[in-house]
């Protein structure tokens, strides 16, 4: 290895159990021209979220070795102070958006736990969920506007490493942007659990009703794990 590859692998912030896996895929002809992107929206004073230092968040709360259940989002919130690198989740102290709300009425309903009083997701990454957006940056007020910028193959690979060296994982694939990866997913390694999306505008199609958090503990437990504790 390169001194100079060496050097930009200590620039990445991720955590190692992922780094490890990853490293080549920030060499790879996509994430060069991503980066160059990123660097000239900022050069042309856009507002990005989440911050820098939030972008690979759901990998430095989550260690590749202690993933349970896989979340994927499609992009981050797009206004001031929602976005924290953790899909579907909100800072301390934002107001919960419609979908983050209709998550937490399908655990109510699931459940039974009560809708929580924030909307940060935080305590889920903890135990070994991983919050992963298919998109990591989005730039103020415009949703989708870092779509096919070099984002999808890298969380490509991140589906792919999960598959090949994790068993019994379960996936929660939201709509039809997330339920696209789930050709990158061996349903006979792992439990793959698929509905609507959580938006006011499909949530009454299924995603209400779907009974994946229970779902998701059940399979955890057959294979001897300890659950998830849904509650915030």
């Amino acid at each position: 290895m390169t001194d100079a590859r060496i050097a930009r692998e200590r620039a990445i912030d991720l955590h190692p159990s992922w780094l490890a896996h990853l490293a080549p895929e920030f060499e790879r002809p996509h994430m060069q021209a991503l980066r160059a992107f990123l660097r000239r929206e900022k050069q042309a004073g856009k507002t990005l979220y989440p911050s820098s230092g939030q972008i690979f968040n759901a990998f430095n709360s989550t260690p590749l070795d202690q993933v349970k259940v896989v979340i994927l989002g499609q992009d981050p919130y797009h206004g001031p102070g929602q976005a924290h690198g953790l899909c579907f989740s909100v800072a301390p102290g934002v107001p919960a958006p419609p979908s983050l709300k209709n998550i937490f009425k399908e655990i109510e309903r699931d459940l039974g736990h009560p809708v929580p009083e924030h909307g940060c997701l935080q305590a889920w990454a903890d135990q070994g969920v991983l919050l992963l957006n298919a998109t990591l940056t989005v730039e103020h007020g415009r949703a989708g506007s870092h779509q096919r910028q070099g984002w999808e193959p890298f969380t490509d690979r991140v589906i792919q490493v999960l598959n090949e060296t994790r068993e019994g994982l379960v996936f929660m694939l939201w709509g039809s942007y997330a339920q696209k990866k789930g050709r990158l997913i061996d349903a006979q390694r792992h439990k793959v659990l698929s509905s609507p999306h959580p938006s006011p505008l499909s949530a009454h199609r299924g995603f209400i009703g779907n009974g994946h958090f229970s779902a998701a503990n059940a399979y955890l437990s057959e294979r001897g794990q300890r659950p998830i504790d849904w509650r915030l």
